[in-house]
């Protein structure tokens, strides 16, 4: 496949300063799903327990009813910064990678800025990239750090699909809902409510840090009708999306060791969580150790671009100085990104 886009990227002065993430509290399990569409399995004649058997999410979680999914990524982010060590005002940047929103303007990134308290000095906008957004806000982040723009960025994501899901449930037990329904808005039941946030900081000046070393960044954006979302309902062709993305990440992994990076041994490998075929397909092509590839989709689902972030802030502290840590992200669109540290 030939494949147009950025090169490689290498960072100088660029680390990874604190992680937080936040679980949410309600805890809904894919049995619970089964049982509310067991009469459409029913006249549609679908197999028992199909969720959880083919995508191998056994539960994501739900916010409390009422809670603002901008208030979670504002606690995130001030979760992050205490962290860190690092006050409000020192924030010179605020990125949003959320899917989620309550309205297309202005910014989610307004109300998180105005939340976490900080100075109208610190720039603040979204990244809206699918799945792959907060890697991407990783990568501007340390873009403009290296820059000399700011001494501090922090990027946060939070995902509310409670609605979605309730949408999407009432539709497949319409009376006319079909097969062809159910597997296009399969994907969405899959998904979860969660929320996560990263300081990035100079590493020159914060020893305590991880690396952000670089890596690389491809598009293939002839696949952009595969997954499409809109408030309260997204389809998906979860075969095409796979394989073509398999193909995506397969190319630019290739393009990168071509231009210097070796990936084969990394000590962890922290990818997109999906499902169980989406990760084995990951393993296998890459020929990867299973041991090194963490999950939490089976607990959390797919918390979309929150999905890296929080699998790696959950393990932060596993790892050991030294260890090399790549996350690999895939979005719809489609579009991948990978980002190598050093822990």
């Amino acid at each position: 496949m030939n494949l147009r886009g950025n090169a490689t990227f290498r960072y100088r002065d660029s680390a990874l300063v604190a992680l937080a993430h936040i679980e949410a509290p309600v805890v809904v399990t894919s049995a619970e799903f089964e049982q509310r569409l067991a009469p459409a399995r029913r006249r549609l004649r679908l197999p028992d327990n199909l969720l959880e058997r083919v995508s191998g999410v056994r539960e994501r979680r739900w916010w409390q009813a009422g809670t603002a999914f901008e208030d979670m990524a504002a606690e995130a982010g001030s979760k992050a910064l205490a962290e860190a060590g690092v006050v409000p005002g020192e924030v010179g940047l605020l990125i949003n990678t959320s899917v989620s929103r309550g309205s297309l303007e202005p910014s989610v990134a307004v109300r998180i800025h105005d939340r976490m308290g900080l100075p109208s000095s610190a720039l603040n906008f979204d990244i809206t990239n699918a799945c792959v957004g907060f890697v991407n806000g990783l990568q501007m982040a340390s873009a403009m750090i290296e820059a000399g723009q700011v001494e501090y960025a922090v990027v946060v994501n939070s995902e509310d699909v409670r609605s979605t899901q309730e949408d999407t449930l009432e539709r497949l037990l319409a009376e006319g809902a079909t097969r062809k329904d159910y597997a296009d808005q399969f994907a969405s039941l899959t998904l979860g409510d969660g929320a996560a946030a990263a300081v990035v900081g100079r590493a020159s000046t914060r020893p305590d840090g991880h690396r952000m070393l670089g890596g690389v960044s491809r598009a293939g954006t002839e696949h952009h009708e595969l997954c499409v979302g809109s408030f309260g309902k997204m389809t998906t062709d979860t075969k095409k999306l796979l394989s073509n993305g398999l193909q995506l990440v397969t190319d630019a992994w290739h393009e990168a060791e071509a231009d210097g990076w070796s990936w084969r041994t990394m000590d962890r490998y922290v990818t997109h969580q999906i499902s169980t075929p989406y990760t084995q397909a990951i393993v296998d092509a890459m020929d990867l150790d299973p041991a090194a590839v963490p999950i939490t989709f089976d607990r959390w689902g797919n918390v979309g671009p929150a999905s890296i972030a929080m699998t790696l802030s959950e393990q932060a502290a596993s790892l050991s100085a030294g260890d090399r840590v790549m996350c690999l992200g895939v979005g719809s669109g489609l579009n991948t990104a990978m980002l190598e540290l050093a822990w």
